[in-house]
């Protein structure tokens, strides 16, 4: 299931880089499952994506407001 936006939102930087890092591991490990052909759910690779790209977006922003500040 996909992350709402404001869950994340509540999280500090360390958390964000780490959700992130099991995000882009997830990811890896769904393309190799899908290169072999053993992925049970493809769906799930369009959530992961989903997600690493709202956590990126959010750093961005973040990093965006400590600059302007």
């Amino acid at each position: 299931m996909a992350r709402p936006i404001e869950d994340l939102k509540v999280k500090n930087d360390d958390e964000l880089k780490a959700d992130l890092a099991d995000l882009k591991r997830e990811a890896f490990n769904l393309r190799f499952q899908a290169a072999t052909s053993q992925l049970e759910k493809p769906a799930r690779i369009k959530e992961v994506r989903r997600n690493i790209a709202r956590i990126k977006t959010l750093q961005a922003e973040r990093a965006a407001a400590s600059g302007e500040a």
